[in-house]
């Protein structure tokens, strides 16, 4: 089959591959309907984390299954599954706590498993699916095309952007800020929305990324950065801060920025990959900062944020601006590290 390989910084190639195989009877092949590039994915891409010459990448994907095996019976071939972007049982004393991503069994795709036998990344045209009862999601029938971008976002961004917002505390009537305008902050947007925020700001300097904060339900955009970005956010909040802040890229100067804009007594939920250095606990502890969050479970999520889409009271898959066939995946890869893109879908 044919895989999106990583070969190095800038160096994305789709290559042949092994076909997967059922290799153990908790096994699911699923054929890629649709799959996605991360904003994760480029940190290897530019070469900031390490990546194994000619390693499988990718990590976000639906479609439908092919086969499954013996000890399967939680999907069967022919159904719309959705992946979250970890594999895992749902059934360890972790999963049961609602923390997915710590699984005691399970893994990351693109990498071997716990027996040594490689698990696909998602950027394909099949994967291997390891423990797919606790980790495939099922629709009730086989969706409409034009559900596909909705529902891969169920895979990470939406579940990033609603995890960020459970963390945070967000709650009706509260004043959030969303740190960062990508897929995952625009999907915070529309968690902080559901949960009943009624003043939402979104920090863009963006404007194709203004307009889809305000369309998925921001009600002040603020473009500046920095201490005139602070001083804006101020001036809308009466000096106070805001309840509550979704940190949602994971910088130091995000993260600072978060920290900054929380009035006392505020809650912070960050989602972004941490690239931070050391975070000025004596403020957060003399303003009583709360701060939670960290990678997202999106598999507790996904039935919930699963049934909204198909009732059509979300449609996160706006964020996707570009979708492109897997054979010109370097392009998408390029086009979100050049900011060319929000984020770019991939049809196998």
């Amino acid at each position: 089959m044919r895989a999106t390989t990583i070969h190095g910084a800038f160096d994305i190639r789709v290559s042949d591959v092994p076909d997967p195989e059922i290799l153990r009877p908790t096994d699911a092949l699923v054929r890629v309907t649709a799959t996605c590039v991360c904003g994760s994915d480029l940190w290897p891409y530019r070469g900031i984390h390490p990546s194994r010459e000619g390693g499988r990448i990718g990590h976000e994907f639906v479609g439908i299954v092919e086969s499954v095996g013996d000890e399967v019976a939680a999907v069967r071939p022919g159904e719309f599954v959705i992946a979250p972007f970890t594999w895992g049982d749902n059934t360890c004393r972790v999963c049961r706590l609602g923390i997915q991503t710590s699984c005691e069994h399970g893994g990351g795709w693109g990498m071997p498993d716990r027996e040594k036998l490689l698990v696909d990344g998602g950027q394909g045209q099949f994967v291997r699916v390891p423990l797919a009862d606790g980790t495939l999601v099922a629709t009730p029938s086989v969706p409409d095309d034009a559900l596909l971008p909705d529902l891969l976002t169920l895979s990470d961004v939406m579940g990033t952007g609603w995890h960020c917002a459970v963390a945070a505390g967000v709650g009706p009537g509260d004043t959030v800020a969303v740190v960062g305008d990508g897929a995952v902050g625009l999907c915070a947007v529309i968690a902080a929305k559901l949960m009943g925020a009624t003043t939402i700001i979104a920090m863009s300097r963006h404007e194709p990324r203004q307009a889809l904060a305000v369309e998925f339900g921001a009600t002040e955009i603020v473009a500046e950065r920095g201490e005139a970005g602070t001083a804006r956010v101020m001036a809308l909040t009466d000096g106070l801060g805001v309840d509550a802040v979704l940190e949602c890229v994971g910088t130091d100067e995000s993260m600072q920025s978060a920290i900054t804009l929380a009035r006392p007594g505020g809650r912070i939920g960050y989602v972004g990959v941490p690239h931070v250095g050391e975070l000025p606990l004596m403020t957060m502890f003399w303003r009583n900062l709360q701060l939670g969050g960290g990678i997202a479970p999106v598999r507790r999520y996904l039935p919930e944020l699963r049934d909204r889409v198909l009732a059509g009271e979300i449609h996160p898959g706006r964020v996707f601006d570009l979708t492109v066939p897997l054979e010109e995946i370097p392009e998408a890869y390029a086009a979100m590290h050049e900011r060319r893109a929000i984020k770019a879908m991939v049809l196998p």
